[in-house]
């Protein structure tokens, strides 16, 4: 039983060590603190905990349905690695060289306006902040790369922590999600525009490298069926 705590710990550490860089909280704390100017503090919140859980349900429905859903398609498992290695890239790029700045004025003391009486409250919680802010289309690309290699490993891991590791792996990135958004303001207050900046262009160099080797993957595994 030992044995099987060692491989359950192992397969989390791998899901949180290849999702991590693409569900990058950091990237919906500035989206929210942008968007969520005008919307009350007690909606906000609820918005937060509303996108906590999207992104797990995300994660989830992508690990367990997400291979037969390109298989019901006819989408090859190569095509969607190259996809999603261009998807990951292209991201990563954006992250190390962004187009612009994080608005300026950004509420830092924690209130929000009030937002007229005439004009609608937003829904931010599932579009942009759970998608594609943090589960984005290179998080559900990687997802399903990885569920494609799942009989390959299955023989040398307990099926109880195949089963168990991806629901650990999306609540535990459900929430840090959560953590992250909802201490937003004293998260900027601590790292600085400049702090959030550095982490976000050291995650994007990490997923041009990821994206990179999903790409190299996918046409690798067409040249090797091909040759068979």
């Amino acid at each position: 039983m030992t044995e099987q705590i060692i491989q359950l710990v192992h397969l989390v550490g791998l899901g949180l060590a290849m999702l991590l860089p693409l569900a990058n909280p950091l990237t919906s704390v500035t989206m929210l603190l942008s968007l969520g100017q005008n919307i009350p503090k007690a909606e906000l919140h609820r918005q937060v905990r509303q996108g906590a859980l999207y992104v797990v349900l995300i994660i989830l429905v992508t690990f367990f349905l997400g291979t037969w859903t390109i298989h019901a398609l006819g989408i090859s498992i190569p095509g969607i690695r190259i996809a999603g290695g261009m998807i990951v890239a292209f991201i990563g790029f954006n992250m190390l060289f962004p187009a612009g700045t994080a608005p300026k004025d950004l509420p830092g003391d924690g209130t929000t306006p009030e937002p007229s009486k005439h004009r609608e409250v937003p829904s931010i919680a599932f579009v942009p902040l759970a998608l594609p802010g943090t589960a984005g289309p290179g998080t559900i690309a990687m997802i399903i790369s990885a569920t494609s290699k799942l009989p390959d490993i299955r023989p040398h891991y307990a099926e109880w922590a195949l089963v168990a590791a991806p629901v650990i792996v999306a609540l535990l990135l459900g929430g840090l999600f959560y953590i992250c958004l909802r201490f937003a303001d004293r998260l900027v207050s601590f790292l600085g525009h400049d702090g959030i900046d550095a982490i976000s262009r050291i995650m994007g160099f990490l997923l041009v490298c990821m994206g990179v080797q999903l790409v190299i993957d996918g046409v690798l595994e067409i040249v090797q069926d091909g040759a068979m």
